[in-house]
């Protein structure tokens, strides 16, 4: 067993694609035992690309690292009868069971509320309202492919990295955290609802988006530049591009010293009435320092300018393809401690994340593979049910059980 934080807690997993699976990984990561309950042949997101060359889902090996699989059979009583038996299964580290299916038919919370009082279930939904909704979807309801992209495009863009499945998985790790909190000092169980459409909705009135429109000036696309401050990518004599940030004083007075620019920079502030030593008088003068910023940076390579910003203390980094990261970045190796290689199943040799949480109490838990499906069937039924093994045997024969080779 795992020897990190959350080692003895049991996690039950009834789930698919980015949010929950993360959520639960990242319970894992931390030493839960997450078991994951999968349907006989694999679930919406097992074919999910990208995929190998013989079709195994690197998304799904991805993001199911460090948990359990048993594999049901969940069209039949018997399968869905087992189902519900983990989920409401004793133990004071136990009775905890994370979905993003709607809650219904066995996954319904008072059916299993019925089995287990203290059940504490989050169950994830697109919106509040129990309706459908991706991370596109909910990017399109919120506004951000309208300001993101070419300042002089009309149309909106959309970007890859699915930012609200992400907010929205870390969200499913401490609300479960929370309510099992909860449970230890209060002995109650509850039904712990979070939806996408909120977690964006919420984040973009952190950040000052909403209440921007709502006084009448909507953020504006920018392309790359920084809002709000300086910051702004740049290509360097041999053709490599950075990106430069000058958001706070310290940050902005180590990239004018790095390029030797002081005095044209004090001379633009002259010349527009801008005390360029806050930040928002830097984006206001954004395109006369970038400009003189950017004339200094395509006189240079990106090894002269590397060795001048990292004695400075500059913020800046490369822009670096895919292949180059992994190629040629020490970070994205076991050089960094997050990450280790594996052998995962269907794969072959993974370059794999674990947590990227550093706690001082207990070593780091390595990254572990993501399991074959069904992998853990007999191992869990016999461990959380007590199953004995002719009844599992009867059970594989009749197809309600499936058991990895």
């Amino acid at each position: 067993m795992s020897a990190g934080l959350l080692a003895g807690m049991r996690v039950v997993e009834a789930a698919a694609f980015v949010a929950a699976p993360l959520g639960g990984m990242t319970l894992a990561q931390m030493g839960a035992d997450v078991i994951r309950i999968d349907t006989l042949g694999g679930g919406l997101d097992f074919h999910r690309w990208p995929v190998t060359e013989d079709g195994t889902s690197l998304f799904w090996c991805g993001l199911n690292k460090s948990k359990r699989s048993v594999a049901l059979d969940l069209q039949s009583p018997q399968g869905r009868e087992i189902a519900m038996a983990l989920a409401c299964a004793p133990g004071d580290d136990a009775g905890i069971f994370l979905t993003n299916f709607p809650p219904r038919g066995w996954l319904d919370h008072d059916k299993l509320r019925a089995r287990r009082a203290d059940l504490i279930q989050l169950t994830l939904q697109g919106d509040r309202h129990g309706g459908s909704a991706v991370d596109y979807t909910v990017n399109a309801r919120v506004g951000v492919p309208g300001i993101t992209g070419d300042p002089r495009g009309a149309e909106p863009t959309n970007h890859v990295l699915p930012a609200w499945d992400l907010v929205t998985g870390q969200m499913v790790a401490v609300g479960l955290l929370a309510a099992e909190r909860h449970r230890r000092r209060t002995g109650e169980g509850q039904h712990v609802k979070l939806a996408l459409q909120d977690v964006g909705l919420a984040v973009m009135q952190h950040l000052g988006f909403i209440e921007e429109a709502r006084r009448g000036q909507p953020r504006q696309r920018h392309g790359n530049e920084l809002f709000g401050a300086f910051g702004r990518d740049f290509a360097c004599a041999d053709g490599e591009r950075v990106m430069v940030v000058g958001l706070t004083g310290k940050q902005w007075r180590s990239l004018c010293e790095a390029l030797g620019v002081q005095q044209e920079v004090d001379a633009i502030g002259t010349r527009l009435g801008l005390d360029l030593s806050e930040e928002g008088n830097r984006f206001r003068a954004r395109r006369e320092l970038g400009d003189i910023v950017g004339r200094r940076i395509a006189a240079r390579t990106l090894a002269d300018l590397a060795a001048d910003f990292d004695r400075l203390g500059v913020c800046w980094d490369r822009y670096q393809s895919l292949e180059q990261l992994v190629r040629d970045d020490p970070e994205c190796s076991p050089a960094n401690p997050i990450f280790r290689r594996i052998e995962q199943p269907g794969v072959g040799d993974m370059l794999a994340a674990g947590l990227p949480l550093d706690f001082s109490a207990v070593p780091r838990v390595p990254a572990a593979p993501a399991p074959r499906l069904g992998q853990h069937t007999e191992q869990v039924l016999h461990e959380v049910l007590g199953m004995p093994a002719g009844e599992f045997g009867r059970l594989h024969d009749a197809g309600i059980v499936a058991q990895a080779t």
